[in-house]
C-alpha cells in the first residue's frame, strides 16, 4: 500500500517537472519576505494558491525543492498544473522560519498581510482569478483571507479540504474551528471538500452539517469516499489526506473552479 502513495506522489511531481517553477520571495510586510514555489502553466485558466495544513514549515529551497512535500495540497501541486492552473505554493514567512512556524499565527493579522500580498502577487503576474485552496489547518488560514482580505488582495474563491471542525487539546494555540466562525457573509464562492471517512479528530465529518450553516448559502459540499487510510489520523496519508484518491479530487476541485470562475 505504501508503493501506491509513493507512485502517487511521483505523478504528482511529474507535471511540475515539466513545467517552468521557481522559487520567489515575496515582499509582503515591511523586512518580512515569503517564499512561495510558483508553477507557470501555458495560458493558465486561474491561479491555485495552496495552503498546506499542520504548521506549515515546507522548506522551499532557492531552486524549488521542496523539503517537506507530503501533504496533500503540496504533492498534488503538479496535478492541479497539469489541469490548466498555474499554481502557487507558500512556506512560512522569514520571520517564521523556526518553531512553532505557522502554529497559533495563521488567525493573525500579520498572517492575513502575508496571505494578501501573496494572492496580490500572483494576480499580478498572471493577470488571471485567484483561488485560496486549504487544507486541514490551512482552512484557518483561508478563513483568516475570508475575514480580513478585500480589494486586490482578496481571493477570487475558496476550496476548504479536511477543514477543521472542532477544537483540538491544544485549543488555546490555535485559531478557532471554522464552525465557530461567521462566514456566512462571504461573497467569494466556496466549495468544502471532506472525506466521509475522516479519522481526525478535529475534523469530524458529523460537523459538517453545522459548517455550512456558518458558511454562506451558495457554498457546497462534496463528500468523498475510498482511498487507502494510513499512518496517523491527521496524516497526510490516512483519509484525512485523500491517500490513493488524490486525481479524483483534484479532478473534482479543478472542475469547480473552472464552472465558478
Amino acid at each position: 500500500m505504501r508503493a501506491l502513495a509513493i507512485l502517487c506522489i511521483a505523478l504528482g511531481l511529474a507535471a511540475p517537472a515539466a513545467r517552468a517553477q521557481q522559487a520567489v520571495d515575496v515582499p509582503t510586510r515591511p523586512g518580512v519576505t515569503d517564499r512561495v514555489l510558483a508553477i507557470d502553466t501555458p495560458s493558465p485558466t486561474a491561479v491555485v494558491v495552496l495552503i498546506s495544513g499542520g504548521a506549515g514549515h515546507l522548506g522551499i529551497a532557492p531552486n524549488g525543492v521542496i523539503r517537506n512535500d507530503g501533504n496533500f495540497l503540496v504533492r498534488t501541486r503538479g496535478q492541479f498544473a497539469a489541469r490548466g492552473f498555474a499554481v502557487v505554493v507558500p512556506d512560512v514567512p522569514s520571520d517564521r522560519e523556526r518553531p512553532p512556524y505557522l502554529r497559533g499565527f495563521r488567525a493573525s493579522p500579520e498572517h492575513a498581510a502575508d496571505l494578501g500580498a501573496v494572492i496580490a502577487w500572483a494576480r499580478a503576474r498572471w493577470g488571471k482569478p485567484v483561488w485560496l485552496v486549504g487544507t486541514s489547518r490551512g482552512t484557518q488560514s483561508a478563513a483568516t483571507a475570508a475575514l480580513d482580505l478585500h480589494g486586490a488582495q482578496a481571493p477570487d474563491g475558496f476550496v476548504l479540504t479536511s477543514t477543521i471542525l472542532a477544537r483540538s487539546r491544544n485549543s488555546a494555540e490555535e485559531p478557532p474551528p471554522l464552525t465557530e466562525l461567521d462566514l456566512t457573509g462571504v461573497k467569494q464562492p466556496v466549495l468544502v471538500v471532506h472525506h466521509a471517512e475522516d479519522p481526525c479528530g478535529v475534523c469530524p465529518p458529523a460537523l459538517l452539517p453545522e459548517l455550512m450553516k456558518h458558511l454562506p448559502p451558495t457554498a457546497q459540499l462534496e463528500t468523498v469516499t475510498g482511498g487507502i487510510s494510513q499512518g496517523g489520523a491527521c496524516e497526510a496519508f490516512s483519509h484525512h489526506g485523500y491517500n490513493g484518491i488524490e486525481d479524483r479530487v483534484v479532478n473534482d476541485i479543478s472542475v469547480w473552479i473552472r464552472q465558478h470562475g
